[in-house]
């Protein structure tokens, strides 16, 4: 049996290019679900992954259907294996019931993990190229040594709150207290 699984992201959009392509495919139930590919709480496609039994093949219109990550991806698909279930994605013509399918999805897997170790390479090399030139890592100060001085001599007046100093610097106040953990009291101690 095929069962179809149909993901549309928001609510104004409508799943019935998807359903049209997983009935014309022949599936035999559809689940569909209206939520973001972000949501970890995904209803109907536990209900898809409940009802589905060893011998099935779950069916998805596209992969950025089923999961957002690859990783997610792969996670699924593999469970759906570990369990005796096909995989079948319509748009990249993959299927894992057969043994062509299974290469191809195990090649994209790879290729994604590839992509992960080469991007995660360049990031280490990149931060080392900026350490030997004396820069670290990370987002810049949101208040320069100026700003800081100007903080410090308005933290002092106590007619001025924290957010009206902020507003005046251009910064939010958590800004402030993100140099200035405590705020006025860590100033004047008290």
């Amino acid at each position: 049996m095929q069962l179809g699984y149909a993901r549309v992201s928001t609510q104004d959009q409508k799943p019935v290019l998807q359903l049209d392509a997983l009935q014309q495919a022949g599936c035999e139930k559809l689940f569909t679900e209206k939520a973001s590919g972000a949501q970890r709480e995904r209803p109907q496609l536990q209900a898809a992954l409940d009802y589905i039994r060893p011998g099935d093949t779950l069916v998805v219109w596209r992969l950025d259907r089923l999961a957002r990550s690859l990783k997610q991806l792969i996670e699924t698909v593999e469970e759906l294996e570990q369990r005796g279930i096909g995989f079948r994605s319509l748009t990249e013509s993959i299927d894992t019931t057969t043994s062509g399918g299974r290469l191809v999805f195990h090649i994209f897997a790879a290729l994604a993990e590839f992509e992960r170790s080469i991007i995660r390479e360049r990031t280490r090399a990149g931060l080392d190229a900026a350490r030997v030139r004396g820069r670290l890592g990370g987002r810049p100060q949101a208040l320069s040594e100026k700003d800081r001085a100007v903080v410090t001599a308005l933290l002092r007046d106590p007619s001025l709150t924290v957010k009206e100093i902020a507003k005046q610097l251009e910064v939010a106040p958590s800004t402030i207290y993100a140099h200035f953990p405590g705020g006025r009291a860590a100033l004047t101690g008290g």
